[in-house]
């Protein structure tokens, strides 16, 4: 980040803007692993806020603490203490306040992985229609759901396509559609771009700024990529498991390969 001209400050928990009811809010979030003289304080002090339409980066050198705040965001492990509130609902609150944690996941909460995990025998609508289905969504209501996703996408040429006719690019776009068409409160994106070129990689974070405005849903997006570090307006930076908010440059995510002022 050395190419990015930041403001550093340690993370407090703001009040929530007046339309920021849905987003994610995080409180005092910690993390331990054991116990005793041997315990590992994995996450000590998280603070969070990420409003609905806003895309925010989080970021950090290995052993930080991403990948643990990841899962904790996402559910899949458990936080030893702290607040996390999803769109109206505290969902933990030392301890977890929903019963279903896979319907959390399943409903409530995007995830876009570095690698797209597409079904391979399931066409693109179907892999976006997928979890409504699991949701109880009518099959027609399901793919007409992912359909207009993949449209806003520009996919809808490769609506029936298989994954394997899809280039790595078109997988991405099929994989934001799947973690979009529930329309969560928050998108978690663990390292997204990390395979692509620095086109691509724009393009994909473009993408999310997009949706995320039309759908007002909150984006976090982990990575060490910086080719796209410069396009968020705030990062949190996790550092021995503490976030610090800082303020980024917020730069426009060019979607073509010449964009102003460069060289073809």
């Amino acid at each position: 980040m050395n190419a990015m001209t930041m403001t550093t400050t340690t993370t407090t928990t703001t009040a929530l803007k007046s339309d920021a009811t849905k987003g994610i809010l995080v409180e005092g979030l910690s993390k331990t692993y054991g116990k005793g003289d041997t315990a590992v304080h994995a996450l000590k002090d998280v603070n969070m806020q990420v409003g609905p339409g806003e895309v925010v980066g989080l970021v950090g050198p290995s052993g930080s603490g991403k990948s643990t705040l990841l899962k904790c965001l996402g559910a899949v492990i458990d936080p030893t203490a702290g607040r996390m509130v999803l769109g109206d609902e505290v969902i933990f609150d030392n301890g977890w306040k929903v019963r279903d944690l896979r319907a959390l996941r399943r409903d409530k909460i995007g995830f876009v992985f570095q690698a797209p995990y597409l079904i391979p025998f399931l066409d693109a609508t179907d892999n976006v229609a997928l979890l409504p289905m699991l949701a109880g969504v009518p099959n027609a209501e399901a793919r007409a759901r992912a359909l207009e996703l993949i449209t806003a996408l520009d996919m809808q040429h490769r609506a029936r396509a298989m994954p394997s006719q899809l280039s790595g690019g078109e997988q991405q776009r099929i994989s934001i559609a799947r973690g979009l068409v529930n329309r969560p409160p928050v998108i978690l994106a663990d390292e997204p771009t990390a395979p692509l070129d620095s086109v691509r990689a724009l393009a994909v974070i473009r993408i999310l700024n997009e949706m995320a405005r039309q759908l007002q849903t909150a984006v976090i997006v982990v990575t060490h990529d910086e080719k796209i570090i410069p396009t968020f307006q705030r990062i949190y930076h996790i550092r021995d498991g503490v976030t610090h908010e800082e303020t980024g440059e917020g730069r426009t995510p060019w979607l073509t390969e010449n964009p102003p002022g460069s060289t073809p």
